[in-house]
């Protein structure tokens, strides 16, 4: 414990900024993936012919290693930042779009018929019954999604974008068991945080009575 507090404190400095680092990239990250999912979800939910397509190509996309999906960026993108993030966002996508369209598709249609009847338009009913009602298994999409980016979000310093995984990788090499725990357990927090935060947030926002 005593050479772990050492380490911490000489490495200050390389911690904290790679900390920085790796929060930008996450919440990047998952700000493009969310902006993207959540309108393709919603989307695919009225489409549903083309759903399947869409929930594939992402679930493809998610099953490439993702140090081979960084190194294949490398030559279209170039080595830094826009090439961790191309790749974290494109790992992000799927959670978020299959949670959505789970969500939207899996309300009763007892209460979608009820509110048609009521005089309700799509977009009303979309707006005030599937969204709300879909918000868990939205908020649960986001949150794995968030916990995945965190954890893959240590493999950009291989394409030069830092983070805490830069602190990991030294310690590796010099075989310094004290600069890897210090690079994996911000890391970990952070995902802990991150998901603490979002269940906190799906639950102020989630309709009384649908709490999950």
């Amino acid at each position: 414990m005593q050479v772990f507090l050492e380490t911490i404190i000489s490495r200050q400095d390389l911690i904290v900024e790679r900390t920085i680092e790796h929060l930008y990239l996450s919440f990047v990250a998952i700000l493009v993936a969310v902006a993207i999912s959540l309108p393709l979800g919603i989307y695919i939910s009225r489409k549903r012919k083309v759903a399947e397509f869409y929930i594939g190509v992402t679930a493809v996309l998610q099953t490439i290693p993702s140090l081979a999906l960084f190194g294949f960026l490398v030559p279209v993108l170039g080595i830094g930042a826009t090439t961790a993030l191309v790749a974290l966002i494109i790992y992000a996508l799927l959670p978020i779009l299959r949670n959505t369209y789970t969500g939207i598709t899996g309300v009763d249609e007892g209460i979608i018929e009820a509110g048609e009847g009521m005089g309700m338009t799509k977009r009303q009913i979309l707006w005030k019954i599937q969204l709300p009602l879909s918000l868990p298994f939205m908020m649960a999409g986001v949150r794995t999604a968030t916990v995945l980016t965190v954890g893959v979000a240590t493999l950009a310093t291989f394409v030069g974008a830092g983070g805490l995984g830069d602190v990991i990788w030294r310690g590796l090499q010099s075989w310094n068991n004290s600069l890897v725990l210090a690079g994996a357990i911000p890391v970990a927090l952070m995902a802990l945080v991150f998901d603490f935060i979002l269940k906190t947030v799906e639950k102020k926002v989630t309709p009384k009575g649908i709490n999950s």
